[in-house]
């Protein structure tokens, strides 16, 4: 499963709220809950508005370590960020947020006014909405869709998520039935896919893209995108992106106009130090990155500052698990056993990430999946020593642990250069690695080749996020971990390359089933993977960086509201739903 990488993590919001369309609450596995708050202050930052007021210009501050290369392809994982939600649409649109721990969701419908499940869960049928048009002028049509999944198959590193049979999916077949509904055929029970089809795969012009080498559509530069979404790309330099309104967006109607932001500017940042600086002096509104000492150096230094950082789904180590010495699971266990989450936690991450579980589960957001007994996140670097003496490795002069052929635990760790958090946090991670014998040397790398390192196996050892240097989880833990550990996923984001046919089973098993308390067994069996295995090491719960300036644009979403991810990089579709809420004050 080739997961997206740019992801790092409703009530009505009265006239903020644009849209007309009404809600659908699909069964994926539960019903919706509200996530807490973790780590700020927050704000409903409701300023009243005109509902046909538009105007104003959105500066968005968010460190992504790279310049802009003005090419805005939503299969790039490197830079899908920039064109999904802004430009690109889903059929439809899932909250992460917003959802319990048996996974029902509330699905909002988008280019699809609705779906249907059928023949056990193995075929799922779309309505494609009538009158949306591309920004060419063209209707967007039941064609452009079925172009778009089947372009996948055709060009396999468009599977982004690996929905194809010949990439590790269900899916089989997918064709235009009538003039408005597109019909999904998989070989097995596929609910879980939902999530991937409806909400993750953005949706592109068959008039054009069908005129490409399909075999090439990955490379494919798309430098002048043609979308359904509400901003256009008015301009691009390595230095900003400018969006402007799409005047024409099916959403928006003369009493109602979508979306209410004339412009949008998202300026490129090769360090978090220069992106805070540029938050903090008040030149951005939407922020997401962490900010040393936030309160004095940001909240403070306006009436209208806010910050809420939800936690979505595991940061850590990734070994390469074709590294002989981390093939050893003693040498896996030994790491995590070295490592005291809690103090890397509250100095590395300055108490914005929580510690995260060797289990793999998000808390609180999914605390009923949590099986406490079975968890092993003790920090304990006596036994870690312990493990590796029983496995036979043997403390050379340098105090580093070798085997028997003199091979020293001594590991390269990858991690993306210029994020200031993640580097505070792997000072203390090889402290105390080298303290319990193991020794490692951290190296800075760009995003682009960090991140093909790490879906390349070229690495020992990775610093990252679930889905890359940000995050991608889903509904319930299922997704994020079978995104680190179902093998049809190598070569996408289960770094590790951990290959276990009984993990696979399980996952497929839980696909197979809409018992939530079976489901839930599942989950408890994938978790003693984790603590047994070791194929990935949470080190922290990572969060959506978030905050906002509320004094001249209202309608963000708050943990009382949290009708969207808000991390301007969350998956897909987040950004562009909460650039249609959010509207000029005064």
């Amino acid at each position: 499963m080739r997961t997206p990488i740019w992801g790092r993590a409703p009530t009505p919001l009265a006239t903020a709220r644009p849209r007309s369309h009404r809600k659908l609450v699909v069964l994926l596995a539960g019903t919706a809950t509200l996530l807490a708050a973790c780590g700020g202050t927050t704000s409903a930052g409701s300023s009243t508005a005109s509902s046909s007021k538009v105007g104003g210009k959105l500066v968005i501050d968010s460190y992504m370590g790279t310049t802009w290369p003005c090419t805005f392809n939503p299969f790039n994982p490197a830079l899908n960020f920039l064109t999904v939600g802004f430009t690109y649409e889903p059929l439809e649109y899932i909250n992460d947020l917003q959802t319990t721990s048996s996974g029902s969701s509330q699905v909002e419908p988008w280019l699809a006014t609705s779906s249907a499940w059928s023949n056990n869960y193995e075929t799922l049928t779309f309505t494609i909405r009538n009158g949306v048009k591309w920004t060419d002028g063209k209707s967007l049509s039941a064609a452009d869709v079925a172009y778009t999944f089947n372009a996948m198959a055709t060009s396999p590193a468009l599977d982004l998520n690996a929905l194809w049979k010949a990439d590790g999916g269900p899916l089989t077949a997918v064709a235009t039935q009538g003039a408005d509904q597109v019909v999904f055929t998989f070989a097995t029970a596929a609910q879980t896919y939902f999530y991937y089809v409806a909400d993750q795969v953005p949706i592109v012009p068959a008039h054009i893209w069908s005129t490409l080498d399909q075999t090439k559509l990955a490379t494919y530069a798309d430098s002048n995108p043609v979308g359904t979404g509400p901003y256009k790309v008015g301009s691009c330099s390595e230095a900003n992106v400018k969006y402007v309104r799409n005047t024409d967006y099916w959403q928006s109607t003369a009493a109602n106009p979508v979306p209410r932001i004339a412009e949008v500017d998202y300026p490129s940042f090769l360090g978090n130090d220069q992106a805070n600086l540029y938050l903090t002096e008040g030149q951005a509104q939407w922020g997401a990155q962490p900010v040393p000492n936030m309160k004095t150096a940001y909240l403070d230094k306006g009436p209208d500052r806010y910050m809420w950082f939800p936690p979505v789904l595991n940061v850590g180590i990734f070994p390469n698990l074709d590294n002989p010495l981390l093939s050893n699971v003693a040498v896996r266990q030994a790491i995590s056993l070295a490592l005291d989450r809690s103090d890397i936690a509250t100095r590395g991450e300055s108490g914005y990430e929580p510690a995260a579980s060797q289990t793999g589960i998000i808390t609180p957001t999914y605390s009923s999946w949590y099986d406490k007994s079975i968890d092993d996140t003790a920090y304990d670097p006596a036994k870690a020593e312990q493990v590796l003496e029983a496995a036979g490795f043997t403390k050379g002069s340098n105090g580093i642990f070798q085997n028997a052929q003199g091979q020293a635990l001594s590991f390269t760790l990858q991690t993306v250069s210029g994020f200031s958090d993640w580097d505070a946090s792997l000072v203390i991670v090889t402290q105390e690695l080298k303290a319990a014998g193991i020794q490692v040397t951290v190296d800075d790398e760009n995003s682009g080749p960090y991140t093909t390192n790490l879906e390349t196996g070229n690495y020992q050892l990775a610093y990252a996020g679930s889905g890359g240097p940000y995050t991608q989880g889903g509904p319930t833990p299922y997704y994020e971990l079978r995104g680190d550990l179902d093998s049809s996923n190598i070569g996408g984001t289960n770094y590790s390359r951990y290959d276990s046919p009984a993990t696979d089973a399980l996952f497929n098993e839980y696909a197979a089933t809409t018992d939530v308390s079976q489901q839930q067994k599942i989950i408890d069996q994938i978790e003693q993977v984790m603590v047994t295995d070791y194929p990935f090491i949470p080190v922290t719960e990572g969060v959506d960086w978030y905050t906002y300036d509320a004094s001249k644009i209202g309608g963000w979403p708050t943990a009382s509201d949290p009708y969207a991810q808000p991390a301007v990089y969350a998956p897909m579709e987040d950004n562009g739903v909460i650039l249609d809420h959010l509207y000029p004050v005064n």
